[in-house]
Formats: structure tokens, sequence, C-alpha cells
């Protein structure tokens, strides 16, 4: 895959590749072709990768699910000594593999694996392996959230939404006012954006599940969410949404304060009482045993107020005129918003894309990039890493810079970035240490201007950190083209 050029000729390798895959290998060669691992945390880093290096083995006999179960075991070891329970399990593994499969599996746990193999091509190759459309393919992953179970083969048509299986949530582009999303999508809705934690609630008679984002389960952190949901007419039901921690006086808090409610280890009762959610529901996607995925955004939204009461619903506005969305963006900025969500009435829910029907509009420039690096700081700085170097995603690989904040952190992030980041440590250079590219973080400016300094030829005017989205991947950071569009 890094040595061969061109898309088509990518794609043949990966499908021939493919069809050679057993079904219980398939799921792991696409996760490792694309440069990730099937556990969700392995908690290993660069320090304990190198510690458990050790002499290859002269010729191969290492087979896919054999890396697949180790990984397993190390991303479960926990407790006393799990560190070098960890090392140890690692060190096993590198012995038995040979020199080159030891640098394949470095840069993979490492996330430096670059060959090319991202999903978009990923999804053409499964389509050609399996001789099978390769917009049906895309939909069926993105139905499921797993283009691995999707290539382990069966019937397209079984791919189909289900209750207590997250999809993956619809995405937005951005613009830079309302007259861009209007230009764009002419007469659209606008919803007020809030500025919470996005969920995806899912309903069977008595039973509700709430999903995150990144479509983990977190049902026992918000027992509100659950409650209103559990009192809808709606026998069967699958809602998308927000919830969001209010003040008193109703406006917005912290987005940093509502995502307390999502901590590992939680007082969920004791925190309810002391930070209630409120949730609200923008999206309706199932209603008793019919997906509405294919259906226009105007109709789920005429079904979804239905079952939604408006004070559970975002403030919404049907406009094609740029003064009234205006004083509509200026409405919601007063109430404490982010800004507007604009969106296109005819458009299907494109499960997990960030297309065109959805547009952001907020009012500072800010872009959620991914953290490449860091530099030790000095003067009152000196032992904590601060200067980060941010990165716009490539959609052809990578991550391309943009330039440099040491800006917007207080203590208390310096000292959790410093432990983060080093966590993450791939390997140093002086006074920089470089990261896995895994950290999103959002970043307001000032403005774009032309470099030849960075690679991308654009550099961040007066970068600040706002702060972490620990509620992103890398894959959902900003592109370099939104940034030229910006620019």
């Amino acid at each position: 895959m890094a040595a061969t050029r061109g898309r088509l000729a990518k794609i043949e390798l990966l499908a021939a590749l493919l069809k050679q895959a057993r079904a219980d290998e398939v799921e792991a060669v696409i996760a490792y072709l694309s440069g990730t691992v099937l556990q969700p945390k392995l908690g290993v880093g660069w320090a304990g990768l190198q510690a458990a290096k050790v002499q290859a083995a002269e010729t191969p006999s290492l087979e896919i699910t054999d890396v697949h179960r180790t990984l397993a075991l190390v991303a479960s070891a926990a407790g006393k000594g799990s560190a070098g329970k960890k090392t140890q399990l690692l060190s096993e593994l590198f012995a038995r593999v040979t020199v080159e499969e030891q640098e394949f599996l470095v840069r993979l746990l490492t996330g430096e694996l670059r060959q090319g193999a991202l999903e978009g091509l990923m999804v053409e190759a499964v389509a050609k392996a399996l001789a099978l459309p390769a917009g049906d393919v895309r939909r069926a992953a993105m139905v499921v959230g797993n283009l691995g179970a999707v290539a382990g083969g069966g019937d397209l048509a079984s791919f189909t939404v289900q209750l207590f299986r997250p999809i993956r949530p619809m995405l937005a582009q951005t613009a830079t006012d309302v007259q861009e999303a209007l230009t764009k999508l002419g007469s659209a809705a606008f919803e007020y954006k809030l500025d919470g934690a996005r969920i995806q609630v899912h309903k069977q008679g008595g039973v509700v599940k709430v999903y995150s984002r990144l479509m983990n389960e977190v049902t026992t952190a918000v027992p509100e969410v659950v409650e209103v949901v559990k009192g809808l007419r709606a026998n069967e039901l699958i809602l998308d949404g927000e919830a969001i921690a209010l003040g008193p006086d109703t406006r917005p808090l912290p987005f940093q304060t509502t995502m307390r409610r999502f901590g590992r280890k939680l007082d969920v009762e004791g925190l309810r009482g002391e930070l209630p959610l409120t949730p609200f529901f923008f999206d309706i996607l199932y209603i008793d045993g019919k997906s509405l995925l294919e259906v226009s955004y105007e109709r789920r939204s005429e079904i979804l107020s239905k079952y939604i009461s408006a004070a559970q619903r975002p403030p919404r506005l049907l406009t094609a005129d740029g003064r009234q969305a205006e004083g509509f963006f200026a409405a919601a900025l007063a109430a404490g918003h982010e800004g507007l969500m604009a969106k296109s009435l005819d458009a299907p829910y494109e499960a997990g894309a960030r297309g065109a029907a959805w547009i952001k509009i907020k009012q500072a420039n800010t872009l959620d990039l991914v953290v490449l690096a860091a530099e030790w700081g000095h003067g009152r700085r000196h032992g904590w890493l601060s200067n980060l170097h941010l990165g716009a995603r490539d959609p052809n690989g990578g991550f391309v810079m943009l330039g440099k904040t040491f800006k917007g952190m207080t203590d208390e992030l310096l000292e959790w970035q410093t432990r983060r980041l080093q966590e993450l440590e791939v390997g140093r250079e002086g006074h920089v240490v470089y990261v896995r590219p895994e950290l999103v973080v959002e970043i307001a400016f000032n403005g774009l201007q032309q470099s030849s300094t960075y690679p991308g030829g654009l550099a961040l005017r007066f970068a600040r950190v706002i702060r972490y989205r620990d509620d992103k991947k890398p894959d959902e950071a900003d592109t370099i083209e939104t940034v030229r569009r910006l620019a």
C-alpha cells in the first residue's frame, strides 16, 4: 500500500488481499491497514513499547488473529502490576515477529501508520472484493458503524437500522456566516447550535439506552434523559440530540461543565443534584419499526414534533431571507449558545457523513484540530508541555500543520495536557515531544495568513485553546479543505 500510487491501484491491491482473508480475520485486516486497532484503549505509550522491544524472529510465524488476541489481553490488563503484564505480553509478541513485522506493529500501535488505506478507499475495496455497489457498502457500514462487520459477509439488506446498535451521527461542514449557508442551501432550517454532549437515544417499550457521539453507551450517567424518553408515547424510536447543563437562568453552562456528567467514576445521583442535564432532540432516525434515514429532513422534523414537545427541541426557523437568519443568529448568541445549524430541507440523514446538507455557523473563527506535538515550556511553565503543534486533517492521509499555540491554557489544563501527551509520545527531538495524533482540540483564531513555513501554505493568526474535544476522534477534525475555504 505504501509503495503503490494511484487510487485505483490501491483499491485493486486491497480488494485482492480482502479476498484472501478468512471471516475471522477480515475485521482486523481492515482495521490494521487503516492504521487502527480493534481495542478502544490499549493503555500503552511510547515508553512501554520501547521497553517491550526484543530481538525479532528470523522467520514469520504469527497470524493476524494471534496479534488480535494478544492486543485484547493487553487492553484488558488492569490493576496492580498491569504495566508489567502489558510489557510482558508485547515482548512475547515482538519476539515472534520479524524485523519488518515489528516495525509495522510499532507504527500501528503509535498511530504512525500512513499507507493511504483510508476508509473511503477501504469501502471501495470491500465493495470490489464482495462484487457489490460501493454506495450500498458505504450505507451499510454507516448504519452498523463498522466496515469490518460488513466485509465479514452476509446480505447487505441485513445491515439495517436496529435498536440498541448505535448509528454513526451525521456531521456538519462549516460556514463563516448565515449568508454563505443560504447560498449553499437556498431555503433552509436554522436551529440553535447547542454546546452540549451529542447523544443518540434508543427506546423499545420500557427499555431506554443512551449512546455518546463516539457510540459508547452512557445510559447510567444520564438518568434524566432516560426518564424523559421513557415518558414518550412511541413504543420504538431512535432520537438524535444533545444533553446540556443549564444554569438557573436557563443559559448553557460551559461544555467542560456538561462533560463532568460523563466521567468514568461518577456519583451519578450526587452529580445529578448538583449539575442536572436537560436533553434537546433535533432529529428522529427510527419510529415503531421504520427507519427514517432516507426520509427528508423536513419530513423527519414533522414526525419529531409529534413526539417531542417544542420545549425539548432547539429553537428553529425556516427561511430563505438573510436578514431573518441574521436576527435568529443574534438571538442564539444572546441566549448564550454557540451559533446556528443550517439544514437542507430535502436531505436524508447521512449517517457518519460530513456532507453539505448540514452547516454549522459560529460567532468566532474556530477549528477542531489535532495535536501533533508539543514543546516543553520555559519560565513559569518549566516542566509542562505547553506550545502545541496543530494540524488539520488531510483527506488523503495524515495531517497538515497550521501553526502552534501556548495560549488559553490554565494551570490545571497544562498539568493534564503534560501527563496525557507523554502517554501518547512517539519520539522526541530536542525540546519537542511528538505524539500520536489522537487528541482533538478546539482552537479559536483571529484569521488565516499565507505561510511558506507550513506545508499547507496557511497559518493561524493569534490561535488559542478553547477546549479539548474528548467527544471527537481525529477523523472528525476539520480538514485542510475547510481551512482553505475559510481563508
